[in-house]
């Protein structure tokens, strides 16, 4: 997603510049790639925020519930332990917000992974949980209920920290880059639209 969302930034840019093109035969051709690229930033974004707030669920999978039992809320990160080969890849994913007596469904593809971490935080670097959970049979769902502010593994738990922190700052990069996304389709739309009507 983060290179068409760069290729969609590269394209708007572009338009506006071919903005300026008004006679000739490039106009047509400018005029046209400007439509097109609207057209497919708008299609792109709405297909990707749709896919985003849909219900997770993938086929095959472990059904995971994280129960708050904490008289407070917590924020809560997902890291999956995946071994390929003689290596093994820590995939982390949030899985949000959790009020106390409240809970979280995810959906696990486990294909490659027996083993999944849990880590809470109070604030934005304050970790207060960290648990370790294996999955012996893969067709049973799961429940994890946060009862108490435990860290099972310092050890792990620092390498979950570590993934947690690069998983944040990727997702902040990539909001910057949708957000000027947004302004320069939102730019490329007004320009458009009012040529439109200038000429009607």
């Amino acid at each position: 997603m983060t290179l068409i969302i760069f290729i969609i930034f590269l394209a708007c840019v572009l338009s506006l510049v071919l903005f300026k093109v008004k006679s000739g035969s490039i106009a047509r051709w400018a005029k046209l790639f400007r439509i097109v690229t609207v057209v497919f930033s708008i299609s792109v974004f709405t297909y990707w925020f749709i896919k985003k707030s849909a219900v997770a669920f993938v086929d095959n999978s472990v059904g995971l519930q994280v129960v708050n039992k904490l008289p407070q809320a917590l924020d809560f990160y997902l890291i999956k332990v995946n071994k390929t080969d003689k290596n093994t890849v820590l995939e982390p994913k949030h899985i949000g917000k959790i009020r106390p007596e409240y809970y979280r469904i995810e959906y696990l593809k486990m294909d490659k992974s027996d083993e999944y971490w849990i880590v809470g935080y109070l604030g934005k670097k304050n970790l207060v949980y960290f648990s370790q959970h294996s999955v012996p049979n893969k067709n049973i769902d799961q429940i994890v209920e946060v009862q108490n502010y435990i860290n099972q593994s310092m050890k792990l738990s620092e390498a979950a920290k570590k993934q947690v922190d690069g998983y944040n700052y990727e997702n902040t990069k990539l909001g910057i880059w949708i957000t000027l996304d947004f302004l320069l389709l939102f730019l490329n739309l007004v320009l458009l639209l009012r040529k439109n009507k200038q000429k009607s």
